[in-house]
């Protein structure tokens, strides 16, 4: 007879903050370990975790030819609906989930998303449901019935809980009286049993108590982990089905996140027959500017390379978006420079995006821009620091909120914050932790710490301490929640809403993605840095007050840069409120 073929399909990853206690990398790895034909990716109303999975399955492409990673979101409603696994399709039904999240995060507040039922009737179409178990044991709802009859599964688990044969023949009886498949699942919130101590810990940091006082908060046991198709085909010996169906399910999905083809905005200008053309006029437009007396040959020699490559990478628009934005700033009188290996680029000094003439100090192109590398440019520009969010605002006015958004950063625990956190949790006082975490956390690697630990008096021997100390180490890393990107906008052709869900930011006016740099280097989209300086803020005012009070025009590019009284002050460390040179170390050097 041969082996069961299974697949975990109800995975709940860190990504769900302070629920999963895996990273997506660890599931994916677990279950393919253990002989599972693929795993679904199904964070709490969200998709931030699924491209972690992704980068690791084809970070190990050889050992994954035949494992398949299904994407979806476990929806959890306000309505008092049951859990829902919403898997897609296709293409077009994977735009349709994002774009449901997206309705409920913009309706919530930062890091919470509000969902009904009626939510997931708009948007149903193309996705295929598990509907999850809940404590009352309650049906579907008779229009989750009717609008999916064809597309959904009933969950079934055998998690050792209370009657839980009772419970696993109760499901079985629900799935024969509605008539809908059952599959077997087992509700994973970590890879391992041995995680148990560190999903206690999350659910008390979630719920703001302590191991003592939480009581029925946290789990029974350890079985919420991922289990070999052997074993599961013990547990469910009685619905022997319900475990093959899982391959079933995530055989019949054609979504994969190589579906996803980016497509950086038009930025045809009028007048020109391509992007190409248009990026030539205007960077030959820029050299004139720059060189009035003549375009020396070698830099019109180094111009015409780059161009060249920018053609045969198709890398035309993305200059445009960022000449575009520049030209902009610069318009309201917003000072922007260009940072990073931008420099290196004569396209970019022609277009005004930076200030550095690449030619004068021999910097090279291919640092920037490779086709041996084949990554995508990323141009960093600094804006006024008192006025970046005209900027911001005016790239959302320009592409929709539909087609541009801010990316994500992940805060994820340090040090400092994992002792706070896990010290709480142990009932630790809030002056030991005050003295640990600035002491024995805040710098150095575990022999410092455990230095500084003995050197405040404490026995790490001791059972809770040390515990306390080993779930401190296990948290590090883990991602704490989303916050945004100090710049780093996404702009879509279409709707970036259908790549990935929107959510308001903290502050008002902004929108973001839930993917970070990391995720968008891993799907191959382009991001804008657009970011903020103080310095360019002092530099525009002191621009000002030479204006004033002088008579003199100045620019960045035309700024004497041969004064030797500013070496002399240099000389003297008389430095203080010069950009990068103005600490005592940097003095002294």
């Amino acid at each position: 007879m041969p082996p069961p073929r299974y697949a975990e399909l109800a995975t709940t990853t860190n990504f769900s903050f302070l629920r999963g206690a895996a990273h997506p990398e660890e599931m994916a790895a677990t279950a393919l370990a253990l002989g599972h034909c693929g795993i679904g990716v199904a964070d709490r109303n969200s998709l931030a975790g699924v491209v972690r999975a992704f980068s690791y399955l084809r970070a190990h492409r050889e050992k994954t030819q035949d494992f398949r990673l299904a994407v979806g979101a476990r929806l959890v409603f306000r309505d008092g609906t049951p859990d829902v696994l919403c898997y897609p399709k296709d293409r077009a039904a994977y735009g349709r989930l994002c774009r449901l999240l997206t309705q409920g995060n913009m309706r919530a507040q930062k890091g919470d998303c509000a969902l009904d039922l009626d939510d997931l009737l708009a948007f149903g179409e193309g996705q295929h449901l598990i509907v999850m178990e809940d404590d009352a044991g309650a049906a579907p709802p008779p229009a989750l019935l009717d609008a999916f009859k064809d597309r959904m599964w009933l969950a079934a688990t055998a998690l050792y809980g209370p009657r839980p044969r009772a419970r696993l023949y109760g499901r079985i009886e629900m799935a024969q009286r509605l008539g809908l498949p059952l599959i077997a699942v087992n509700d994973a919130h970590m890879h391992v049993a041995a995680r148990r101590p560190l999903a206690d810990a999350l659910t008390c940091i979630r719920e703001k108590t302590t191991l003592i006082e939480a009581g029925f908060l946290i789990a029974a046991n350890a079985e919420r982990h991922l289990k070999s198709a052997q074993e599961m085909a013990r547990l469910f010996v009685d619905a022997p089905q319900a475990v093959d169906e899982s391959a079933r399910f995530i055989d019949a999905l054609d979504f994969r996140l190589t579906d996803l083809s980016y497509e950086y905005p038009s930025e045809l200008r009028e007048g020109y027959a391509s992007e190409q053309e248009a990026l030539a006029a205007f960077a030959h437009a820029g050299a004139k500017q720059r060189y009035p007396d003549g375009v020396p040959q070698h830099v019109a020699t180094q111009l015409e390379h780059e161009l060249r490559l920018v053609a045969q990478l198709q890398y035309a628009a993305y200059f445009l978006t960022v000449h575009d934005i520049v030209r902009h700033a610069r318009e309201k009188g917003i000072l922007a420079q260009g940072r990073g290996s931008a420099a290196n680029s004569v396209i970019c000094f022609c277009l005004g995006i930076t200030e550095v003439d690449p030619t004068k100090h021999d910097l090279l192109f291919e640092r920037f821009i490779s086709a041996e590398r084949n990554e995508p440019p990323d141009i960093d520009v600094d804006f006024e620091h008192e006025r970046r969010e005209e900027v911001i605002q005016y790239i959302y006015a320009r592409f929709g909120r539909e087609r541009a958004g801010l990316a994500a950063a992940v805060t994820s625990y340090r040090g400092k914050s994992a002792i706070r956190e896990i010290g709480k949790v142990f009932g630790l006082s809030d002056d030991l932790l005050g003295r640990l975490s600035s002491a024995a956390f805040g710098r150095g690697g575990d022999e410092a710490r455990m230095t500084e630990i003995a050197r405040l008096g404490l026995d790490a021997s001791e059972p809770r301490f040390a515990k306390a100390l080993a779930l401190t180490q296990e948290i590090e890393g883990f991602p704490r929640h989303l916050t945004q990107h100090s710049g780093g906008f996404v702009i879509t052709r279409g709707r970036l809403d259908e790549l990935t869900p929107l959510a308001p930011a903290a502050m008002e006016g902004r929108t973001t993605i839930e993917w970070d740099k990391d995720d968008l280097d891993a799907l191959g989209l382009l991001k804008i840095d657009v970011l903020a300086l103080g310095m360019l803020t002092c530099l525009r005012k002191g621009l000002d007050l030479i204006r004033r009070h002088y008579g003199r025009a100045l620019r960045l590019s035309s700024i004497p840069a041969d004064d030797a009284r500013v070496y002399d002050m240099i000389s003297r460390a008389d430095t203080v409120g010069v950009f990068q040179i103005e600490s005592r170390a940097q003095m002294s050097m």
